[in-house]
């Protein structure tokens, strides 16, 4: 039967891993052209939030920076990075499900993950923060969970500075930060230990939590750009996460869900079967109630703001791929007695579940081109937008794009005249809208970009009805007064794109989504 389980873990890890290398072309879409773009200006010794603004903490502009100085400034080379981390990943949800049950766990866990983390459901092709978040995470809680009466200070510590530099990555991971923290300290009580030893553990684990973000702050401040750094993770963010009504949440959740689980539903449905036998099964209840506890965290670490993107279901892939575990291990201990071939049946089981979502996905997995692959526009054509804009110009030129396609910064290697490399604040109905947008104009008319990019598409704005138009009244002037049209890239159908450089027609037959490259006037 061990034979059997590892045949199963290399037949799907080595299918995960191909899928992964066969993706790796595909182009950078918004979050993954921002991390780039931030991390090529660390490479060049520029600090965060100098010459690009975000409401995210630094942590993954630093893993990005460091991707790209092992695998180069490419497409490829970030997504190879992160079919590393992804790999990691999966080697420490293995440790973890052993550690709390047994190999047959571990084992399962580990494919369920590789499975899930790869779905286009959940974006998993590309390099999401959550992706950068779980890795440290599931670490620190590796070191943090411990069978024994005794657990060293330097564990502690390890485990604290884990789940630190995951906050480092993505605010949201705060709630994983409360989970280990409630858990020490409850194990600690339950454990007998004294109150002077219960404060002592925690402030041991507490210190390593705070270690990397206050290094952070030491380093942002020398740097010059922690006034920056404050408004825009701090103030601005607090705002963008009060936008949805909590009314419409259930109504995003659900659908986002739904979306979600999609063809992977048979592992979310052992999951549900693992968290229930594990919690009938008192040999196993104490390792269940901490996989529970850690999926409650982990759906917390979903909600800020109620947003609910695909990606963000990320981080509760861990914590049901675990409880996966617990139902074949479950399974597996039942029919321990049996006759080889029934001995057989959870083996086919979790092959039969973790074949599904690949099945489904078939096209997508096998037979895309990493061009087809690619979400949506205008994610490939600003690989064409920047080569235009690189062998036009010089290193020492800037350039700036109105809207919101940070990739372009990245292609060309330019950069950005202005710190927005986002529009969407400029639109929401939040107070610093106004302040933002008159800010953009005034970093733009002061750095005379000589190449300006006009995004005109839904998507790269999100504008509402009672968004401020000042961008775009100032826009129409500002390029009429001191650009010329140099290029029309006309998005007409998501698989046909019609590209005009130097020679602009006056009109086309079809309109679509639209991107003006405008040259600066001599």
């Amino acid at each position: 039967m061990r034979v059997a389980w590892w045949v199963l873990a290399a037949i799907v890890f080595g299918l995960t891993l191909a899928i992964r290398i066969r993706l790796l072309g595909v182009p950078l879409e918004r979050d993954e052209g921002e991390y780039a773009y931030a991390g090529q200006l660390m490479l060049q010794g520029i600090p965060p939030y100098k010459l690009a603004y975000n409401m995210k903490f630094p942590g993954t502009y630093a893993a990005y920076a460091l991707i790209m100085s092992i695998f180069g400034q490419t497409i490829t080379g970030i997504h190879l990075g992160l079919l590393l981390v992804n790999a990691a990943t999966v080697a420490l949800v293995f440790l973890l499900g052993r550690k709390l049950m047994n190999s047959t766990a571990g084992i399962a866990a580990a494919a369920s993950y590789a499975v899930l983390s790869v779905s286009p459901s959940v974006l998993g092709f590309a390099g999401h923060a959550t992706h950068f978040v779980m890795l440290p995470v599931i670490g620190g809680t590796l070191l943090l969970f411990n069978n024994s009466d005794r657990q060293t200070f330097g564990r502690l510590f390890a485990s604290g500075l884990l789940f630190g530099v995951g906050l480092l990555m993505k605010q949201p991971a705060v709630f994983f930060i409360l989970f280990g923290a409630i858990y020490l300290v409850s194990k600690d009580v339950h454990r007998g230990f004294k109150l002077k030893g219960v404060l002592l553990r925690s402030l041991i684990f507490s210190t390593g939590v705070i270690l990397p973000f206050g290094i952070t702050c030491l380093v942002l401040s020398h740097a010059g750009v922690f006034k920056q750094f404050w408004f825009w993770t701090i103030d601005y963010a607090s705002q963008y996460g009060s936008l949805v009504p909590l009314t419409q949440a259930p109504q995003i959740f659900f659908h986002s869900v739904m979306e979600v689980i999609g063809p992977g539903w048979t592992l979310w449905l052992l999951a549900a079967i693992g968290g229930v036998a594990g919690w009938w099964d008192q040999q196993r209840r104490a390792s269940t109630v901490f996989l529970l506890g850690f999926l409650l965290f982990s759906a917390l670490a979903l909600c800020p703001g109620f947003y609910f993107r695909y990606h963000y279901f990320i981080f509760v892939l861990p914590a049901v791929s675990l409880l996966v575990g617990v139902a074949i291990s479950e399974l597996s201990g039942l029919l321990a007695g049996r006759m080889t071939a029934v001995r057989f049946v959870p083996v086919l089981l979790l092959g039969a579940a973790l074949s599904l979502p690949v099945l489904w996905d078939k096209k997508f997995f096998f037979e895309a081109s990493p061009v087809e692959a690619c979400p949506e526009a205008p994610f490939w054509e600003s690989v064409r937008i920047a080569e235009y804009v690189r062998d036009h110009t010089s290193p020492n030129d800037t350039i700036a794009v109105l809207g919101s396609e940070p990739q372009i910064y990245f292609y060309s290697q330019r950069h950005s005249t202005t710190g927005y490399i986002y529009t969407y604040g400029l639109m929401e109905p939040q107070k610093y809208a106004q302040q933002m947008q008159q800010e953009m104009i005034r970093e733009i008319e002061h750095g005379r970009p000589k190449y300006l990019i006009s995004v005109v598409m839904k998507d790269s704005w999100l504008q509402r009805p009672q968004s401020d138009r000042l961008i775009f009244t100032w826009a129409n002037e500002y390029t009429a007064q001191n650009y010329s049209v140099a290029g029309f890239v006309n998005m007409v159908t998501p698989d046909r794109t019609e590209y005009y450089f130097g020679s602009i027609p006056q009109s086309v037959p079809h309109l679509g989504n639209y991107i003006l490259i405008y040259e600066r006037k001599s």
